[in-house]
């Protein structure tokens, strides 16, 4: 080998050398987000796209700068467990948690990664944080309230059908606040004078069978109440509820958009934008222990006049005027 040719070959060694270096400094590796929620992906989009829009908002795009893993359990409570670990195995920087149980599972699964939550019971009670203001551990987020509102949804199921003197109330017996609801949804009928009967449901079975039981037992009126194993369902439960002509609430604007009788709740995709914002605030240096807990401030009252039409039930005009939307 000549002169010119070792020192070309030296050279490019030394070039060779520093290539990692240099495409390391080119290409930093993206924070990656873990997303885990009780919902299936095909009826969360709405609130994925608000979690986006609250990324950006404090400079984080997914795909761009930070990347996401999703993580979706369809309603089967039985695997956010074995997903919350994988997730922190991966590691991520930031876990993202939709539902109580979702959140539970996280907080079993890390006390060091940072976790955004977004549950319907007291986050205080689920043992998640120390207190609204103060946290104080590795989790805060959002209390989207949806089980504390069953109450408030009896009401106004009840002001629309006074005649129905017993209500059905669905509920899901792995829900961790399952339990409270019935016993807020009992403590309200007792207020206002009517009759309740629990109809418990896990499965698409049950759910067919507790809509067998409203025909049988001649159940005038229906509350389903906040779970998202139902969201997971909806097309199923509005199906059941329009075939059995039975007047139902529901929780979110999305099942009265979709056909059932009025629903009440938050705004969900703005909620999940303010969760969205608070895992980008972390990302930026924010710590999870300074972060209070939200509560939502947009609630949704939505009738769907074409079905009450349907039903044969006239909606007065002081519960239209009442309404944050009416669907013709």
């Amino acid at each position: 080998m000549s002169v010119i040719r070792r020192r070309e070959f030296v050279t490019l060694l030394g070039g060779a050398a520093s290539w990692p270096i240099a495409a390391h400094a080119q290409q930093p590796a993206m924070p990656v987000i873990g997303f885990l929620h009780v919902r299936s992906s095909d009826n969360s989009m709405p609130q994925v796209a608000g979690f986006r829009r609250g990324l950006a908002e404090h400079g984080r795009v997914e795909g761009q700068n930070v990347t996401v893993e999703y993580r979706w359990a369809r309603g089967q409570y039985d695997q956010l467990p074995a997903m919350a670990a994988e997730l922190v195995r991966q590691p991520v920087a930031v876990l993202i948690v939709g539902t109580d149980a979702a959140a539970l599972a996280a907080k079993a699964a890390t006390s060091t990664i940072p976790i955004v939550f977004s549950v319907g019971s007291d986050p205080v009670k689920l043992g998640l944080v120390a207190s609204f203001n103060r946290p104080g551990g590795n989790a805060t987020g959002m209390n989207i309230l949806t089980t504390t509102l069953e109450a408030k949804r009896l009401g106004l199921l009840h002001e629309l059908v006074p005649y129905a003197a017993n209500i059905g109330v669905l509920l899901h017996p792995g829900a961790p606040n399952a339990e409270g609801q019935s016993r807020d949804v009992k403590e309200a009928a007792r207020a206002i004078g009517v009759q309740i009967q629990d109809l418990w449901a896990s499965t698409d079975r049950e759910i067919d069978a507790a809509f067998d039981t409203v025909a049988q037992q001649r159940i005038r009126a229906l509350a389903v109440t906040a779970n998202p194993f139902f969201d997971t369902r909806r097309d199923r439960i509005l199906a059941l509820a329009s075939r059995h002509a039975v007047p139902a609430m529901y929780h979110f604007r999305e099942y009265a958009a979709d056909g059932g009788l009025m629903s009440y709740g938050i705004d969900l995709p703005d909620a999940y934008r303010h969760v969205g914002a608070y895992v980008g605030q972390i990302l930026n240096g924010a710590k999870p222990a300074d972060l209070p807990v939200m509560q939502p401030t947009k609630f949704e009252f939505v009738i769907n006049l074409k079905t009450a039409k349907a039903l044969g039930i006239t909606v007065p005009n002081s519960m239209q005027l009442l309404a944050d939307e009416v669907i013709e």
